[in-house]
């Protein structure tokens, strides 16, 4: 099958997950910068939740580069990735709107972590479908940043329920992580 239709619903998806986290934005009643204060939890956590969509918009993408065709195992792969994404914004207002409480935060990071690892499974798919030869089996190689992330998640959840605020940092660190630009796929395609 050809991936084009793969990549157009997760874009669509994805697209509407982040609508729908901005529309859970409340505007405030009072028009003056206090009535912006009690948001700022709430924009903490939108901000989070928005920078790792396009994280995994930006990743899926080169992922999908690397590939020529896909089949019905990464058809639901992909699938099983989408239905943990789209629970971000029900954890992300969740996490803002109760100022970072314990059980809000974990939930927070057992969808990370189960996006993470639906995440890797999806490219394990794809290697396994395109050949341990393909283009994304050399790109991606043991994946150790994918790996690291995955027990950074495991750790945060954990440590969220004793601070809920170190957690949320070992969240914000993993994200950082990846914000500095993968370019395994890219010097992999031009090689």
């Amino acid at each position: 099958m050809n991936k084009g239709r793969l990549e157009a619903f997760s874009d669509g998806v994805i697209a509407i997950i982040i609508t729908i986290m901005v529309l859970e934005l409340k505007v405030p009643h009072e028009v003056d910068l206090a009535a912006l204060r009690p948001l700022i939890p709430v924009f903490l956590s939108y901000v989070l939740s928005f920078i790792y969509l396009g994280i995994y918009w930006n990743n899926h993408h080169h992922m999908l580069q690397a590939v020529r065709q896909v089949n019905g195992n990464i058809l639901w792969a992909n699938m099983h990735l989408l239905f943990w994404l789209s629970l971000i914004p029900f954890v992300t207002a969740w996490t803002g709107e109760s100022l970072f409480a314990t059980v809000p935060v974990a939930v927070y990071g057992v969808v990370l972590l189960m996006s993470g690892l639906a995440y890797y499974i999806l490219s394990r798919v794809l290697v396994s479908y395109h050949g341990k030869e393909s283009t994304l089996a050399i790109a991606i190689g043991r994946d150790f940043k994918g790996k690291i992330s995955i027990v950074i998640y495991a750790v945060a959840v954990l440590l969220s329920l004793v601070n809920s605020w170190l957690a949320f940092l070992l969240y914000v660190s993993v994200a950082i992580m990846w914000l500095i630009p993968d370019r395994r796929i890219e010097k992999t395609m031009s090689s």
